[in-house]
């Protein structure tokens, strides 16, 4: 039996997925809830020692002769939070998440100091958008100052895991994309982005080498002993959550879509060329497989039809009832869910709105699916970037939260125009993270196979929750979509967001 860990360190969770590759079954699953510590600026912050315990927790979940037959850890972990360290190692503040809007300021200020929005894309392959990395510094420096004077290094939430786990450090071109600060077409750290984001010190001296994505180091022993695994196991490179996504869900070659319906909803394609936007209308990041990956994230997915439930009292797994009940187009309801601000479009500072209200169609049913269409509609507004670019999908590979939602694949068939196909492991991100350590720990081995390879070998559908368009909702769907993308255009010209535009002053 070999054992491969996956472990998905996401926002509201950390999971823990056991996978036998020989018989080709997962064997346990484990996970541990995360607080999220919110505040009313739009920050978004976690202590990476509560990631550190839920681990901790996951692997006593499992059995110990389960445990004894591990061979290598993969690590997914949310993009672009700053993990800030010490000289030592130690953390210093706790760390800005993804979905921490605090510091778009700090944005427009470093797009300006690299010569403008244009001007990154043009240096990077992307702008410094809300949430990235890049931004979490300067504004360290502002309301954190001793931190910033014993900043020393910098590390993602996946990279922090991994140092944890072997003493090393390190970070892979997947991830780092998200930082900012990497050149997504030559994979290496862009130097004028270091000094765009502060000149006042060299940054590089702050992150870790970048390495190739099949590399694994080997787990520390005192961990190894902690943990009840074997001395033996190796610790792949890992990557973000979206990139560990793709190869949980097979995407590892051109012409597969995914989509994730988690907190954020993402969207993303495997291409063997860096696929750069002169306007910046999608995220031009590389994959955690040696390519890249061309992806649109946006902030509000289930978080939007969560806030729903929760204003209304009951709980978001009685939505999908809710839903059955109700027509596309939510009876003329239609609903921007910038709860968290916006990353694309670029929004950061906008707020979710209801709009199309009257006393026949405000119900709790409408309004939940009108949080659904709303997420759906965003990011079919990514959808229709990816294919301005020329890129061509025959289908979705869906996976996330969402994803046990009937009516949301049915939605997304719908409104995407293609059929929706469910992967057998719903946990995509996990999954790809162990599949990615099966693939390191076979490379270390001498196996010079192929990551796509591997990937039509393990990944699997479940033809029993697929969903086709049906032509009355796609017909249906039409007219709230272009209310949506008028409201859109609306919002983006009221906070001076355009694609492309140089950043104004906002009002916060």
């Amino acid at each position: 039996m070999t054992v491969v860990v996956g472990l998905d360190i996401g926002t509201q969770s950390v999971k823990l997925l056991a996978y036998d590759a020989d018989r080709r079954r997962m064997l346990a699953v484990r996970g541990q809830p995360l607080a999220l510590v919110e505040g009313p600026d739009g920050s978004r912050e976690q202590h990476p020692q509560w990631w550190l315990e839920a681990v901790r927790q996951c692997f006593a979940d499992l059995d110990a002769a389960l445990r004894a037959r591990v061979v290598a850890i993969g690590v997914s972990g949310q993009q672009h939070g700053f993990v800030p360290l010490d000289a030592a190692g130690e953390v210093l503040a706790p760390a800005k998440l993804w979905c921490d809007t605090s510091s778009w300021r700090e944005c427009d200020e470093i797009m300006a100091a690299a010569g403008g929005y244009r001007q990154c894309i043009a240096l990077a392959g992307n702008p410094v958008l809300a949430g990235y990395t890049a931004s979490k510094l300067p504004w360290t420096r502002k309301h954190r100052p001793d931190v910033y004077r014993r900043l020393a290094g910098i590390l993602l939430p996946h990279d922090y895991i991994n140092a944890w786990l072997t003493g090393e450090r390190w970070m892979e071109c997947g991830d780092a994309s998200g930082t900012g600060w990497l050149d997504v077409r030559r994979r290496c750290w862009s130097p004028a982005m270091l000094a765009a984001t502060d000149a006042e010190r060299d940054l590089s001296r702050c992150l870790p080498p970048l390495v190739d994505a099949h590399f694994s180091a080997p787990i520390a022993p005192a961990i190894a002993d902690e943990l009840g695994l074997p001395h033996a196991v190796r610790v792949s490179a890992g990557g973000g959550d979206n990139m560990m996504a793709a190869i949980g869900t097979g995407n590892v070659q051109p012409g597969v879509l995914s989509v994730s319906l988690g907190t954020s909803g993402t969207l993303f394609a495997s291409a063997d060329r860096p696929v750069v936007d002169a306007e910046g209308l999608w995220a031009a990041f590389c994959s955690s497989t040696g390519g890249w990956l061309p992806l649109v994230c946006t902030m509000n997915c289930t978080v939007a039809t969560g806030r729903v439930a929760t204003a209304f009292g009951f709980e978001a797994g009685e939505g999908d009832a809710l839903v059955e009940r109700t027509s596309p187009g939510a009876d003329g309801l239609l609903m921007l869910p910038f709860f968290n601000g916006e990353r694309t479009p670029d929004l950061p500072t906008a707020r979710a709105s209801l709009h199309g209200m009257t006393p026949g169609n405000f119900t709790r049913a409408n309004a939940y699916r009108a949080a659904m269409e709303g997420a759906t509609y965003a990011l079919r507004h990514g959808l229709d970037a990816l294919r301005t670019a020329g890129l061509d999908f025959g289908t979705i590979r869906l996976t996330g939260g969402g994803a046990n939602s009937a009516p949301w694949r049915q939605l997304l068939a719908d409104v995407f125009e293609l059929p929706v196909e469910i992967p057998a492991e719903t946990e995509g991100a996990a999954f790809g993270a162990a599949l990615q350590a099966l693939w390191a720990w076979r490379c270390d081995g001498g196996d010079q196979g192929s990551i796509a390879e591997l990937a039509r070998e393990h990944v699997a559908l479940d033809a029993t929750r697929a969903a086709q368009p049906r032509a009355a909702n796609v017909a249906a769907y039409q007219e709230p979509y272009r209310q949506f993308l008028a409201l859109l255009a609306a919002e983006q010209h009221a906070h001076g967001r355009l694609a492309g535009a140089a950043p104004s002053e906002l009002s916060p």
